[in-house]
């Protein structure tokens, strides 16, 4: 068996683990779901795995006599009946059967050999799925996905969340069972959280932590600082470098701003705050927006970037939808309703200020 083999069993065996350690729902089952589509070498670990789960219900009934098998219990491998003969709870006595012979005289035939062999069995499947349990306690699901300029990524995490990774972004994960920490380096995801009030989901960026149990936020990591959007639940904004410092707690509609350590919070219509999520549609919706940060806006997601040459065009308020890769249509508007002129250099496109008079928009 090759390394991807033995990975592929380990990841089975984990998911087989989780399943039937109790809060199975549906984005379990969805991620689940994922994981086995992504290649017929997934299912075929995972089936038979399975398989070989559900034989201790056979063998549990050879050993027991009992008339109809009974299904794998969904709690914790320890709680498991199957193992209950392995804890003392067997007959001492091996049981017998009556069998006469042609006189009529009867003798008793132990059936050890039949015994020891589910004994066996049992054991063996029990050492197995034991070893599961500790490799599933302490296993961590690791991974790393990145974005190009523009471009967007639906990441299934393997704890039933997602993550939406906007432009130029780098995400990495590490979840266990007691722990969900999320590294952001750079750019933009917006995160729906499977609920799980035994371990909080943490997103590391920028010297801050955005904490979280089950509730869905963006955070957009950039050179100038942090901004995190809350559309539903409530999420928690820590200094990582001061934990002594108060938590700022974020409900539905909060819009915070991390600039040089320094968080500022506003809260505002959920409508407003779905609006700074628009990217994920792409595009982008500005009310009065100045124009500097509307150009900044379209350069996280064009290669031609748009430069503003004169600074005295930066607070030109800026409103409407645009989209996203269409920077050039941007533009066009921006030299109808501005005095602004715009020509090509090295590739970029540069704004100037021309004379006359101008509106805001």
């Amino acid at each position: 068996m090759t390394y991807d083999h033995r990975q592929i069993e380990r990841d089975a065996a984990q998911w087989l683990a989780r399943r039937d350690a109790g809060g199975w729902g549906d984005r379990q089952r969805a991620a689940l779901a994922s994981w086995l589509d992504e290649s017929t070498a997934h299912r075929v670990s995972f089936l038979r795995l399975e398989a070989t789960w559900n034989e201790t219900a056979r063998l549990q009934t050879l050993a027991t006599g009992a008339l109809q098998p009974q299904p794998p219990a969904r709690g914790s491998w320890q709680d498991s009946p199957y193992f209950a003969g392995l804890a003392g709870d067997a007959p001492a006595i091996a049981p017998t059967t009556v069998r006469r012979n042609k006189a009529g005289r009867s003798h008793r035939t132990r059936r050890w050999p039949l015994l020891a062999a589910v004994a066996a069995s049992l054991l063996a499947i029990a050492v197995i799925m034991g070893g599961l349990a500790w490799q599933d306690a302490t296993h961590v699901d690791r991974g790393e996905w990145q974005t190009t300029l523009g471009a967007q990524r639906i990441v299934q995490l393997a704890d039933g969340s997602t993550a939406t990774l906007g432009s130029n972004s780098q995400l990495r994960a590490a979840l266990s069972r007691r722990e969900r920490d999320l590294y952001l380096p750079r750019g933009e995801a917006f995160f729906d959280v499977a609920h799980d009030a035994a371990r909080p989901f943490i997103v590391h960026a920028d010297a801050f932590r955005v904490i979280a149990v089950g509730t869905r936020f963006d955070v957009r990591h950039e050179e100038g600082g942090l901004r995190v959007v809350v559309t539903h639940g409530l999420v928690r904004l820590q200094s990582a470098q001061d934990p002594h410092l108060a938590a700022t707690e974020l409900p539905a509609g909060s819009v915070a701003l991390v600039r040089d350590g320094t968080v500022s919070v506003r809260q505002v219509p959920l409508d407003e705050a779905r609006e700074f999520l628009t990217w994920r549609d792409g595009y982008v919706a500005f009310h009065g927006t100045p124009l500097a940060e509307a150009v900044a806006e379209f350069n996280r997601y064009n290669p031609h970037q748009i430069v503003i040459a004169d600074p005295s065009l930066d607070a030109l308020r800026v409103g409407g939808n645009f989209r996203l890769d269409n920077s050039a249509g941007f533009v066009r508007l921006m030299q109808q309703i501005f005095p602004v002129r715009a020509e090509s250099r090295n590739g970029n496109i540069v704004l100037s200020r021309r004379s006359g008079r101008h509106r805001d928009h």
